[in-house]
């Protein structure tokens, strides 16, 4: 997952990794079938349901879709999965905060791995799935709501405002 916005006295934008995301999937194999809005949390790990292979490793989202003989999974990659994901990617940058310098650029904040779906269409939620950091070192951890392209505060203890516009998200395979 990519982010790209215009900065205005922000040091750093961090996705909270045990927020729950909210996310769109589509089937790979098939331009109709999608599930929107679907919510994923990092910070819960599912197990095979019953019946299902136990050869699936844990994942945060999975759903069958019609026809499928398994289920499709998706694991939110932490630092030691994604070390090893990108291990033989070369010129791929691993995710990390978004930061004043990167304003106006994409940047990855978020690595996944999906078996038999990917994900289209990050939706932010506003439900503290983000924490912004003030150039002075204030950190704002609520309503930062992104989902309208815009968000902006007032950092009290430097006397600036703080802001972020043209928000925008991606998702790119690698």
């Amino acid at each position: 997952l990519y982010i790209k916005a215009e900065l205005e006295n922000v040091e750093s934008v961090a996705l909270q990794m045990d927020a729950n995301l909210c996310l769109s999937v589509r089937n790979p194999l098939s331009d109709y079938e999608t599930r929107e809005k679907v919510v994923v949390n990092a910070s819960q790990w599912m197990e095979p349901a019953d019946g299902e292979s136990s050869r699936e490793p844990p994942h945060h989202f999975a759903l069958k879709w019609e026809g499928a003989k398994k289920a499709s999974v998706m694991t939110v990659l932490d630092a030691a999965g994604i070390k090893a994901a990108l291990k033989k990617k070369k010129k791929v940058e691993a995710p990390r905060n978004y930061l004043a310098d990167d304003s106006g650029s994409w940047s990855p904040i978020m690595a996944v791995e999906c078996r038999g779906l990917e994900p289209y269409a990050f939706l932010p939620m506003g439900n503290n799935d983000f924490v912004v950091t003030s150039t002075g070192g204030k950190v704002f951890t609520e309503d930062i709501e992104l989902g309208e392209g815009d968000w902006a505060d007032y950092d009290d203890e430097n006397d600036e405002p703080v802001s972020m516009s043209e928000i925008e998200f991606k998702w790119e395979a690698v």
